[in-house]
């Protein structure tokens, strides 16, 4: 199995080259291919109208587009070509692994070739395909040269930026680019016609369907007022490739879930709860180390871990207590680099997060020492009082966390909970201690990984929750702290349709006293 996956992984690439190189073949004799009398025929007279300077002019101008284009396709078929040798290399070295006869690509090409082609045939680009419901269309987002609109933007992107991300970026930068190539090809040119660049480019539309591929229509100025040239790119998607296979035994793979504190003990009372439940009775592969700051209220904090210790016969425990003002990032790598034993998965949490035991091996798959830390998106709960309107009608706290658009939202604009091997946590420098207060110093931990060579898996955690509590934003706060945090605390009360009854209750209200009256002066 292993020496065809080798050979069908190879032949692919292969089959893929080949056709590149033989496509960029094609346009090169054609570019190369002198023109026919009647060609030159179209060319402007040297006694014409527009006289010999211009016709000269014409000509080189011409001349010098028809060298540049020239010049790309020599430059990408020698770069095919090298690609070409090196992948045929290989496939050769797979091919004698395996003990079968070089032709076989032949028909790998073939299909793989009939699959790209059956990809556009069956996206929805030349025609259009019945949808269930008005939900199951695939919208476009529109983009110019600088700026993209986008319908899905979450918390932390918006309706109109510049892209941010690079993948997406240099997509769109090679969609103009292979459009403004076709637009310019003395192929489908004429010696007259002047050069597009990407300045011309007025706007576009794309969607990706994402078993089939991504479809592009950019619009760019013509040669006349309210005259435009419009291409149609796509981007096939190709077969589903093994990348590894791997098997993975997490039994011993203890998880250093590391809580920093300042008083807030009935917080910490029922984050303990929740830690015995999940972590010593279902999961039992956990240490917990709290970092306390300062001495108020630490007797009771200490006194909980105590009883919990006692109940539950759970001894993996360390408390650590620090002197002056609270600092998270602080208070989080004095307990990371505590750990004297081997090299350990840190949990770092806050006192008001709450999490199941399926969470505890999704944070142990999704990190690897070395090579990749974990940013889950936890799904942060919304003021229960204003969910469910009466204190009296709250349900118990599990029956709250349950994701929906009603109850609360992925926080996509937090970095604070992450799971992390020490040895990373260490090579990366740790926090920045000199950040105080609320705030910060997890987003630069995560842009210190982001600049690094590991894999930042970032992806939604149905299992990690982050309970509703009353934020305060302290005045001590530096401006860009105190931003954030009043955005955290804005974004913490409801959602959108829940605060815009708030705010029109009493309109409202008065609609409801105007239907109780029509309804008793109807029945009087």
């Amino acid at each position: 199995m292993l020496r065809r996956g080798l050979l069908a992984w190879a032949s692919r690439v292969v089959v893929l080259l080949v056709l590149l190189c033989c496509a960029a073949s094609v346009l090169y004799m054609l570019a190369c291919t002198p023109r026919g009398d009647d060609e030159r025929q179209g060319l402007p007279r040297a006694n014409g109208p527009t006289g010999r300077a211009g016709s000269q002019a014409a000509v080189l101008g011409w001349e010098e587009r028809h060298r540049d284009h020239v010049g790309s396709l020599k430059r990408q078929i020698a770069q095919l070509q090298e690609e070409l040798q090196e992948r045929s290399e290989q496939l050769r070295a797979a091919q004698q692994l395996a003990g079968e006869p070089a032709g076989a690509p032949g028909r790998a090409q073939a299909d793989l070739l009939a699959f790209l082609r059956s990809q556009v045939d069956r996206a929805e680009v030349h025609a259009g395909v019945k949808q269930a419901t008005e939900y199951a269309a695939v919208p476009f987002d529109s983009f110019t040269l600088h700026k993209v609109y986008q319908l899905e933007t979450g918390l932390t992107r918006h309706p109109e930026e510049k892209p941010v991300r690079k993948d997406k970026r240099d997509e769109l930068v090679e969609a103009i680019q292979s459009a403004v190539e076709a637009l310019n090809s003395p192929a489908e040119s004429s010696p007259d016609q002047r050069p597009y660049t990407a300045s011309d480019f007025i706007e576009g539309i794309y969607r990706t369907e994402r078993d089939k591929g991504t479809l592009y229509e950019l619009t760019f100025r013509g040669d006349h007022k309210h005259q435009f040239r419009r291409l149609v790119l796509f981007r096939p998607f190709g077969p589903i490739m093994k990348v590894k296979k791997e098997q993975l035994n997490m039994a011993s793979t203890l998880v250093n879930v590391i809580v920093p504190l300042a008083r807030r003990v009935d917080k910490f009372r029922q984050f303990m709860q929740n830690f015995r439940e999940m972590c010593i009775q279902q999961d039992g592969r956990v240490h917990l180390t709290v970092v306390y700051f300062g001495k108020e209220e630490m007797d009771e904090v200490k006194g909980i871990l105590e009883n919990t210790s006692r109940a539950a016969n759970f001894r993996n425990f360390t408390f650590i207590q620090l002197s002056g003002e609270f600092s998270r990032g602080k208070g989080l790598d004095v307990g990371a680099r505590s750990w004297k034993g081997s090299n350990v998965l840190l949990f770092f949490c806050d006192v008001d997060i709450y999490f199941t035991s399926e969470f505890l091996n999704t944070c142990r798959l999704n990190a690897q020492p070395g090579k990749k830390v974990f940013y889950p998106v936890l799904f942060s709960q919304y003021n229960p009082g204003i969910i469910y309107g009466h204190h009296d009608a709250i349900p118990a706290l599990e029956q709250q966390l349950v994701i929906k658009k009603e109850t609360g939202f992925w926080r996509d604009f937090g970095f604070g909970m992450t799971c992390q091997y020490q040895s990373d946590f260490i090579n990366i420098g740790g926090f920045d201690l000199d950040i105080r207060g609320w705030g910060g110093e997890d987003v630069h931990l995560y842009r210190k990984y982001l600049h690094s060579n590991l894999v930042v898996v970032r992806a939604p955690a149905r299992g990690l929750f982050h309970l509703w509590h009353e934020k305060r934003c302290e005045d001590e706060l530096a401006p860009e702290q105190y931003r954030m945090c009043m955005q955290s605390k804005a974004m913490n009360e409801a959602s959108h349709g829940q605060l815009g009854m708030l705010v029109f209750r009493h309109e409202i209200e008065a609609h409801l006293r105007r239907q109780r009256h029509k309804t008793g002066s109807k029945k009087s």
